[in-house]
């Protein structure tokens, strides 16, 4: 593989920079912590306002959705400019969290899975901004193991009336639609009963409370449906086939999760230089060490830029790229923590750099969890990458 850039990659990085650098300064402000840290309703929803507006500005100049096809607005472009673009822009801002779930994920699942009149419906309002997107996959008794989900729903006529509760919901208490997974035959084997619905998060019947997390803010929620009446024209796919596009959804999410991970340098080495530690042998180590698991995480990535460009759907060796984030910033969390010292049990404005190492020490649970956990991961990859005999199952 030529890991270089191409003549063309090279002019379409010149000509993403030039439009970033001329377009992005005047949306920047609205950049800030990633939305899972926001603790004030209030800048929560000036966060967001100014994450819509990014992404429509970036619609209507058409540098949104740089590999989704012209016909839903997108540009048509590679998987590599798609990289490519998304690395410049992070010089500016970071608004891509807001649309993850709608670009990311919900958005190649309606592509791969849904009818002509549901691409059309909800692609092009989904990139511009207009319409953000949550996840209902999760809940209470049904998370690592989604085929033990119990939300139903119940044909009536022309509609579906679904009753169940979700949870972990990323984005849910300010979303306009959501994927849905319920269960529409309990008499089918477990993974063969359930559908997957789009559903408007303004319908009566649904009611979405934040749940406080860890560091404060209250980004994810449970969600309660009661009654709640959905358009048999919003099932994606087939009736009972919804596991088809969820495993389309949830490898699209582990590859978002793994593209998302950041190395800690030059921000780590300052902050050694800073604490005296520089010279520290140990220090050293643990900051070379991170530099390898950085490295092997751009390779990994260049693995999933590789399947992507020859046109191969996100599969089940997404895990082994989700599975090594999650080890990789558990191991960056620690050593910044060993880092700071004393100084890491400060907080905010008392602590180095604003308290922002903190935040990434308690974050380093979330892709743990989020997108199928640790556990999930390496049975997938036993599984379906390595070929081994499965876990016994009840």
């Amino acid at each position: 593989m030529d890991f270089d850039e191409s003549p063309a990659e090279i002019a379409f990085r010149a000509e993403a920079r030039a439009w970033l650098e001329t377009h992005a300064p005047a949306f920047a402000t609205g950049d800030g912590p990633v939305s899972v840290y926001i603790t004030d309703p209030e800048d929560e929803r000036r966060h967001l306002a100014a994450c819509r507006a990014w992404q429509a500005h970036k619609y209507d100049h058409g540098w949104a959705g740089i590999t989704w096809p012209t016909q839903y607005g997108g540009r048509g472009g590679t998987p590599t400019e798609d990289a490519i673009f998304r690395n410049e822009e992070t010089r500016f801002l970071s608004a891509w969290g807001v649309f993850a779930v709608g670009i990311g994920m919900a958005g190649p699942t309606i592509m791969a899975h849904g009818t002509d009149d549901q691409k059309q419906r909800f692609l092009q309002p989904m990139l511009r901004g207009d319409e953000v997107w949550c996840q209902l996959f999760s809940e209470p008794n049904a998370g690592s193991d989604l085929g033990g989900l119990s939300t139903s729903a119940v044909r009536d006529g022309d509609e579906w009336v679904v009753n169940g509760q979700k949870v972990w919901n990323s984005g849910a208490h300010y979303s306009d639609w959501g994927i849905l997974l319920t269960r529409t035959n309990l008499d089918a084997p477990k993974n063969r009963g359930i559908t997957y619905f789009l559903v408007d998060m303004r319908t009566p019947g649904i009611e979405t409370r934040p749940l406080r997390q860890i560091t404060g803010a209250a980004h994810f929620n449970e969600v309660f449906l009661t009654d709640v009446r959905i358009p048999h024209a919003h099932v994606l796919g087939d009736v009972d086939g919804g596991w088809g596009p969820m495993m389309t959804t949830l490898a699209n999410e582990r590859n978002l999760i793994g593209s998302a991970s950041r190395s800690p340098f030059p921000g780590s080495v300052d902050l050694a230089r800073r604490m005296g530690l520089a010279g520290d042998p140990t220090t050293r180590q643990r900051l070379a060490q991170s530099f390898i698991r950085h490295e092997i995480l751009k390779y990994l990535g260049y693995r999933v830029k590789t399947a992507a460009t020859k046109g191969i759907a996100p599969g089940p060796e997404s895990s082994v790229l989700k599975l090594y984030v999650s080890q990789h910033l558990s191991a960056e969390a620690d050593m910044l923590m060993a880092m700071l010292g004393p100084h890491a049990t400060l907080w905010a404005g008392d602590a180095p750099d604003d308290g922002s190492w903190q935040m990434d020490f308690l974050g380093q649970w979330n892709p743990k969890i989020g997108g199928g956990t640790d556990q999930i991961q390496r049975n997938t990859i036993g599984d379906k990458v390595l070929g081994l005999p499965p876990e016994p199952r009840v």
